[in-house]
């Protein structure tokens, strides 16, 4: 018996789930049963021939069976360090299909906004480094500070991602430990904003190993007196 016979003698649709052609074989099989009126040995045993045939004999040939589409290979990120987030600059990334390409970037970059490159478009990462990150359209940077600085207040020099600034550093700003300074995070470009440069102050470890070393030298010149 073809599949095409035995769907027809149950009823069922090329397409018909296990379930559906378990309730069309009751059905078939309550009405071919010899004790039923119109029902004989010979139309059951059909009836089951037809189930065992559909149940046991894999996709209908008259099916078309679509195989799955392949999974898309989702595109690196192009990643950029904060200097050219804030300033613009080249970045060489490589493709999905494995071509290389070098690329000239506009100052004002932030993470999740889209370059094309060969056909791609490529979601941009901005790199977080060491004591520094990007928030938004705020850069973050964490600067060591001498300790009497840190208590009494005063001007500090510091290299920033945008280059050296001298920063003046009031005791709220020391006793909260932040300072922002206006205007000198990522630049504006398109829907964001100028953003500003927070600088997160910790005390200056060469500071205090040098106050320790003048200790030491002083205890050691009191000791050989």
């Amino acid at each position: 018996m073809s599949l095409r016979e035995a769907r027809q003698l149950l009823g069922v649709g090329p397409l018909a789930s296990e379930a559906e052609i378990r309730r069309a074989f009751r059905e078939a099989a309550k009405l071919a049963h010899p004790d039923r009126a119109g029902g004989s040995a010979d139309r059951f045993r059909a009836v089951t021939e037809a189930y065992q045939r559909l149940r046991l004999g894999g996709p209908a040939a008259d099916r078309i069976v679509q195989p799955p589409a392949p999974a898309a290979r989702p595109h690196p990120p192009l990643e950029i360090d904060i200097a050219v987030a804030l300033n613009g600059g080249e970045a060489v990334h490589r493709l999905s299909d494995g071509r290389l390409v070098r690329l000239t970037l506009p100052a004002g970059l932030r993470t999740g906004d889209t370059v094309r490159a060969g056909g791609e478009a490529l979601k941009v990462a901005v790199r977080a480094e060491a004591g520094t990150m990007v928030r938004g359209d705020d850069v973050w940077l964490t600067v060591g500070v001498p300790a009497r600085t840190l208590a009494e207040g005063g001007r500090v020099s510091i290299e920033t991602p945008l280059g050296r600034r001298v920063v003046w550093i009031t005791r709220k700003a020391a006793d909260r430990g932040l300072v922002r300074l206006a205007a000198q995070g990522l630049p504006a470009r398109g829907p964001h904003a100028q953003g500003h440069l927070f600088l997160r102050l910790t005390e200056s470890q060469g500071e205090a190993q040098s106050a320790a070393r003048r200790l030491l030298r002083r205890f050691t010149a009191a000791w050989a007196a």
